[in-house]
């Protein structure tokens, strides 16, 4: 059977992420966005725009009286996204779930980063906005801007971003909460009771998304227009 070799990670991942984590994740997303400009290889990304209607309507919550208010709130934003959404970006490999428990520190440095189970080309700045939704929020779903700025900033010392991007960043981070919200939900309603992994809560992303939605500006979030 195939197999893969790997060296082991030493580190661990922060269960508190600090603005000294946030830096050292914006800088390594784009060291990683520079490094991918040269694999030749390519990997459509299944989880994209297109998909979240269909993975909606699989969540069938709209034969559920106590979901229809939900799935009319998700089918707006879809409605919503389709119609504002960037056709073209710089793209390129992304990771596409960089959250804290795949990225690893040791001594307070950035270590290493796993499970690229999800790898796949898309556009560059949407691998930011999935960092913004899974980095930049606390325990109680509150926004803290300055994580979200180091983020920012350490990955535009090393890749430069558009202008373009920078306008499509509230837009793709609208999109980020909608893609793991619908991912989460659809787990949520049919997870087998003899499973062994517990299913993350949707709920905390749709409070992000409605979050997102009071926003407009990339500013918002900290970038330097």
């Amino acid at each position: 059977k195939p197999a893969a070799i790997v060296t082991y990670l030493q580190g661990s991942w922060p269960r508190q992420t600090t603005l000294d984590h946030c830096k050292a994740l914006g800088s390594t997303m784009a060291i990683m966005h520079e490094f991918g400009k040269s694999f030749q290889g390519t990997r459509t990304n299944a989880l994209t725009l297109t998909a979240w209607r269909p993975l909606l309507d699989s969540c069938r919550i709209h034969e559920r009286e106590i979901y229809i208010n939900l799935f009319n709130e998700l089918n707006q934003e879809l409605n919503w996204l389709e119609a504002n959404w960037p056709r073209s970006l710089p793209s390129g490999i992304i990771h596409a779930d960089l959250f804290p428990d795949n990225v690893f520190f040791k001594d307070d440095n950035l270590s290493g980063v796993i499970d690229f189970y999800f790898a796949c080309n898309d556009f560059l700045a949407y691998d930011i906005a999935i960092c913004i939704n899974a980095w930049c929020f606390d325990e109680n779903e509150l926004f803290d801007l300055k994580k979200s700025s180091c983020i920012l900033s350490a990955y535009t010392e090393i890749r430069t971003l558009s202008k373009e991007e920078i306008a499509s960043l509230p837009v793709l981070i609208r999109g980020s909460a909608i893609r793991f919200l619908l991912t989460r939900l659809y787990d949520w309603l049919n997870h087998p009771e003899d499973a062994l992994v517990k299913p993350k809560d949707p709920m905390s992303y749709l409070k992000k998304l409605r979050f997102h939605q009071q926003l407009s500006d990339a500013s918002d979030y900290g970038a330097k227009i």
